[in-house]
């Protein structure tokens, strides 16, 4: 039901778009974008055509559709992330929705001297590993258990690059505790009402998305939206 919205989402941003081309613009810098659980690069398409409309680079995965940490996987998103910062010779920043986001928070925690900041639209990455509706789905497709207890405790771990959850306690597919950071300098939460599908077109979400990769590079500040925009945030957030 909750996610029977995510039509009404795309239909909001295609209205919405006059206002949109007002987004904060970005400067250039690459981004890599990682589509959610069983999504695939045309998922993002949107969200990377509005992103490349306000000045910045960005790439999709380029692995297909996304079934999990199988083999050669996260070996091929580094490799990415790799190529890209030489390529442009600046860091990259790192957006993952759903699933997506682990591989951008993980990254970053790999290779934090390549990554600029990273932003993750409804990832699960602390609380009970099986508070999604996903959970059967994701061990049937990746083969790997979705409740090692080593395992969640390195992703609950924020990356050391500024870092930002965007995420909806309207959620129907992940619960909302399971997207909120824990306090930290350089990791923040911001919520907003949104549907799980529709996180990527959501004009709210995106709002949010750009302003945080408008950013400065080393002069990150947390997200504190200004005048009437006040109403549509809650932030900070805390579990």
């Amino acid at each position: 039901m909750l996610e029977g919205r995510a039509p009404w989402e795309y239909a909001a941003l295609l209205a919405t778009m006059p206002w949109m081309k007002k987004l904060p613009h970005g400067d250039g810098h690459p981004v890599l974008v990682f589509p959610g659980l069983g999504a695939h690069d045309f998922t993002t398409a949107p969200l990377r055509a509005m992103l490349d409309s306000l000045g910045y680079t960005t790439q999709g995965w380029g692995q297909g559709f996304n079934f999990g940490p199988r083999a050669g996987v996260l070996e091929k998103t580094k490799a990415d992330l790799i190529e890209l910062h030489r390529r442009h010779g600046r860091k990259v920043s790192l957006l993952g929705w759903s699933l997506g986001g682990i591989y951008a928070r993980e990254l970053a925690k790999e290779c934090p001297e390549l990554a600029r900041c990273v932003v993750t639209l409804g990832t699960p990455f602390t609380g009970h590993p099986r508070a999604t509706n996903a959970w059967r789905f994701f061990e049937m497709v990746s083969g790997h258990a979705s409740n090692d207890p080593e395992l969640m405790a390195q992703i609950r771990k924020a990356p050391p690059v500024p870092t930002t959850s965007i995420y909806s306690k309207s959620d129907g597919v992940v619960a909302w505790r399971c997207s909120v950071n824990e306090p930290s300098p350089l990791a923040e939460n911001i919520e907003v009402q949104a549907s799980h599908i529709g996180l990527g077109v959501n004009p709210i979400a995106l709002y949010a998305l750009a302003d945080r990769l408008a950013q400065p590079d080393g002069d990150w500040q947390p997200f504190e939206p200004k005048g009437a925009r006040r109403w549509f945030y809650k932030t900070p957030v805390r579990p």
